[in-house]
């Protein structure tokens, strides 16, 4: 059991590493892509060097915890999309048929959809948020958390946009409704959550799951609590369990296009 597990993780590792051999074949292409990320998401601290200079916090947050939860949003999704970029165009593959080229794999058919594919620019996002850390809250212990937090937050947007996806197999229109679910949780982490009503919170919290991927991470590493870290641990495994669990009973629905072709 244990050496099928470990044969699957390299095998993953292996498409990743393979994904980003193929886009660096271009290495000023591949360069580019990360610095101009890199800087698209620096341009957006002068707005927050202006907001802070007209209020001396927002939402509770001072400019530290907001250049935190930027950071952690920008790693998290940037990691999401480095390792696992195919699902987030999940329901295209079962709409036109294409996930028959995952189907005759000699391996798990979920882990070879999701490591498929890497969005180069994405390194930059990854980057870009441990720089945050490093420049404007450094620790060795928020640095550590940090990380952690980006695995789980990564792991958590994954598995959101992989039970979104998933629900393309019973009805073919609902890729529009998981992909602005997807773009919601993306778009709300970086906004800090004190400035949001109790209802908000609550879809922000149990429907959308950016609080358990970002907001408590980020107040986990202001102020360490140890019940809420195993919380954020809980929900990750919950929501991946049941995102995988889905993806199975949906793939049972699947329709083969005949496209005879094999990813290599």
């Amino acid at each position: 059991m244990l050496t099928a597990v470990k044969n699957e993780i390299r095998v993953c590792l292996l498409s990743v590493k393979y994904n980003i051999m193929r886009d660096m074949l271009n290495k000023v292409t591949f360069i580019s892509n990360i610095l101009f990320m890199m800087l698209n998401n620096a341009s957006f601290i002068v707005q927050w060097f202006i907001l802070f200079h007209l209020k001396e916090d927002i939402g509770g947050y001072s400019m530290k915890e907001v250049m935190l939860l930027w950071g952690l949003s920008a790693s998290t999704f940037g990691l999401a999309h480095v390792l696992f970029a195919r699902v987030f165009s999940l329901p295209e593959l079962i709409v036109n048929g294409k996930l028959d080229a995952y189907l005759v794999l000699p391996k798990n058919v979920l882990l070879s959809v999701m490591t498929s594919a890497t969005s180069t620019s994405a390194i930059g996002d990854f980057l870009y948020g441990i720089l945050v850390v490093c420049v404007f809250c450094f620790s060795i212990e928020r640095l550590l958390l940090f990380l952690f937090f980006t695995i789980t937050g990564a792991v958590t947007l994954t598995a959101f946009s992989l039970l979104m996806g998933s629900l393309t197999f019973w009805l073919v229109r609902s890729e529009m409704l998981g992909q602005q679910l997807v773009n919601i949780m993306i778009s709300f982490a970086t906004y800090p959550d004190g400035i949001f009503n109790t209802k908000t919170k609550f879809i922000l919290y149990l429907i959308i799951p950016v609080g358990m991927a970002i907001y408590q991470p980020v107040h986990i590493m202001i102020d360490f609590s140890l019940s809420t870290l195993l919380i954020v641990l809980g929900y990750t495994f919950l929501l991946s369990a049941s995102a995988a669990f889905v993806f199975y009973r949906g793939l049972r629905r699947y329709s083969s296009s005949s496209l005879m072709e094999a990813k290599l």
